[in-house]
């Protein structure tokens, strides 16, 4: 177990559910199905879960939380708010403009996820064993939502 790699995943996969709980956020209010909102706050709740097992795990290693990107997460709002009031002028259910931004997303977070742990690999197995969590969280959303693309 390297130390430096365990401290550099366990804050990527922080910040990773931080930006998965701020787009789940971002459009959970527009969304109408009831079925995709169930979804979406059953990741929210087990992002929030893992995230207070991130945060127990960095006071553990005596090292603070690493923010999203500013840059990622305004270009992120940015896109979601702009897609989610064309689709509203569109005309269109907000609801399947919802899953294509939450597919995109999971899919960004998986891909990052996957290769902070194979460039942190000697990181402790509990680390890992989150980012892993986080990871099928990603999945499982992208299973429950597939409908609704």
């Amino acid at each position: 177990m390297d130390k430096h790699d365990s401290i550099e995943l366990l804050r990527e996969t922080n910040a990773g559910i931080q930006m998965g709980v701020s787009s789940i956020d971002d459009i959970l209010d527009d969304v109408r199905n009831v079925e995709l909102k169930n979804a979406m706050l059953t990741a929210k709740a087990e992002h929030d879960r893992l995230g207070g097992e991130a945060h127990r795990l960095l006071h553990t290693y005596g090292c603070g939380t690493k923010e999203p990107h500013p840059v990622a997460k305004v270009m992120s709002s940015a896109k979601t708010a702009v897609k989610m009031a064309a689709d509203g002028f569109a005309g269109h259910t907000s609801d399947r403009t919802a899953a294509e931004l939450l597919t995109d997303g999971c899919s960004m977070g998986i891909k990052s996820l996957n290769h902070y742990l194979n460039q942190y690999r000697n990181a402790d197995s509990s680390i890992k064993s989150l980012t892993k969590q986080v990871i099928r969280s990603e999945e499982q959303l992208l299973r429950d939502i597939r409908g609704f693309l």
